[in-house]
This record gives C-alpha cells, structure tokens and sequence, in this order.
C-alpha cells in the first residue's frame, strides 16, 4: 500500500506462440518477478487460496497477474487504462472481481477476472485512497490524505457510491497518515494503521466508532497488514540505529475483542533499498513486495519475495 514519504480470480494462462509455458510444480519459487521494466515500483499484493498473485504499481497503475507456482508475473492490466495512473492496494472478493485502490485519482476500479473493467467510483477531490479490505457486502478504503476510511456496498453484483464512513474527526486524534486496513470474519470490526503516527485503530463498522489499540511490545503502525484469527502480520518501518531505515514484518497476537495486541514475534528485517509494502499468506509463508519506494537508485527486476523469518 502506498507508503509514508521519511478464489474465483482466473489464473493467468495466455502463452506466446511457439514457446511453451513449463507446467506448475508444487515447488514455490521463494522470489517472484513483477516486471523487468524500469521504475516500476509495485506495492500492493494479493494472493487467492488458489494461488493466484496479483501486484499493483505505485508509479504506473499497472497491474500483474501470476500463479505462485510459478516465477514470473504477466501484465494484467496495463499502465493508465481507465485513469489509473498510480495503483496501491489490491483485494478479490468472493466473486473473483479484482478491486484496486487508485492512489493519486483517489479512485476504486473494479475489475472482472478477465481484466474489464466493472465500476469505477471515485472519492472526494484530494484523496488518496491506499489499502482495502473486502467482506460480504462491502469494501473499505483507506485515505492517507483526508484521513478518511471510504465504504463502498457490494451486495447483488453491483458496486455502490464510495461513502465516508469514518472521518478525521472520529478518531481520537485526528490521524497523520491511514494506510493498512483489515477486517475480521465476521465483517463487524476493522483494523486500522497510522503510519508515521505509529498508532493502532478498532474500528466498530456498525456504530462507526473509533478507540485505539493498546499495543505493546513492538510497532504496528504499518503499511500492509494481515489478519489470520488472533494473529495480525503488519510491515513496519523502524530506525537501523545507524541514521538508516530498516523494514520488516511484526506479528501481533489480539485479544477477543481486538481491543489489545502484543507483538510477539518479528522477520529478520532487510534494509531501505528493499523497501517492502504489502504482506499476503500463500499456503504456509508470507510473501511481501519488494517496492523500492525509498531506494536510492530503483532498479529492476522488480520483486514479491519470502518475508524470512517468520510464518
């Protein structure tokens, strides 16, 4: 998802002419790649139960489309087609339906398995809408710049007006930068992070209210995040302790209620060229994207790696 500046999706099986496509193992590489292009810069991440991985670019829109079974990625849908010009965070819902944040059109395109292009609906001027979370019936969008948690209604295959459904002023301090979000099994409670603010937000999605997190033991104000019962995954950012930065992915283990979360477990970190964003579960390991937001130089190829040290 974009970062603070300091399975019902068909598999991808088009081949060249003439130059056969190896089949799939069950042997999962441990490094993808996005694209060999140049300045690409993906960032958001999705990975189906089928294994389906689809990874957005932050500098073009572009969006790819792969199998974790195998290397590579192919484009999906290609740069600036329907007005996205800069894409963050990807979801599929449980029609296969492809939903992509549109950071600099503060935009949410919806797309169907084979790339047409569905909805697209647009927030207010000035947003810059980042990550997604998907139930039933609904997407909720976050907005790094206004502050705002978007809600959009997806209930009889139609994609409804995005709404404000929380705002600046129903947090308890108005927010410096919303980024990751998810929501739990039963679609009644969100999880927010504020990047830069290092802050944890419970989101009631009901009554729309807003309490922070207690938590302790490590950060969780991340980029992307992960929620798996009790367990949330969130990419943090943290200071080297040689005036540097330094990324890696902290496990947080909640109460009941999601009220508290103790980090209990962290990656090996890897270091600013990297620049990791989003974080999804394929089988038994997380994958994380290998931005290279805040690289010196970006350089291609352009990666979805093994987050090390951590499941």
């Amino acid at each position: 998802m974009k970062t603070l500046p300091a399975a019902a999706a068909a598999v991808l099986t088009a081949v060249t002419v003439g130059v056969p496509r190896p089949a799939p193992t069950d042997v999962r590489p441990d490094t993808y790649v996005v694209s060999r292009a140049p300045g690409v810069l993906p960032e958001g991440l999705a990975v189906t139960a089928s294994g389906t991985m689809y990874v957005t670019s932050s500098a073009t829109g572009a969006v790819y489309r792969g199998d974790t079974r195998r290397a590579g990625l192919r484009p999906f849908l290609a740069p600036g087609v329907d007005g996205r010009t800069s894409a963050a965070g990807v979801r599929v819902d449980r029609r296969g339906r492809v939903l992509v944040a549109g950071w600099t059109t503060g935009t949410l395109f919806v797309y169907a398995p084979d790339g047409t292009l569905l909805a697209r609906r647009a927030a207010a001027p000035g947003a810059a809408l980042n990550d997604l979370a998907v139930t039933e019936d609904a997407v909720y969008v976050t907005d790094s710049a206004t502050g705002t948690v978007w809600r959009a209604g997806l209930t009889g295959g139609r994609v409804g007006a995005l709404v404000p459904w929380v705002g600046p002023d129903d947090f308890p301090a108005v927010p410096v930068f919303l980024n990751g979000i998810v929501v739990d099994p039963s679609g009644r409670v969100a999880l927010v992070a504020e990047q830069g603010g290092e802050r944890l937000f419970r989101v009631d999605l009901a009554d729309r209210s807003v309490t922070e997190v207690e938590v302790s033991g490590g950060r969780m104000g991340a980029d992307g995040l992960l929620l798996e019962g009790d367990r949330l995954y969130g990419v943090v950012n943290e200071p080297d302790g040689a005036g540097g930065t330094r990324f890696l992915v902290n496990l947080a283990r909640l109460d009941q209620e999601l009220r508290t979360a103790q980090v209990v477990d962290r990656s090996r970190p890897v270091g600013i060229q990297r620049s990791p964003t989003s974080v999804a579960r394929d089988a038994g390991r997380l994958l994380w994207v290998d931005s290279q937001l805040f690289a010196t130089t970006p350089a291609p190829p352009f990666t979805v790696t093994e987050v090390p040290g951590l499941r």
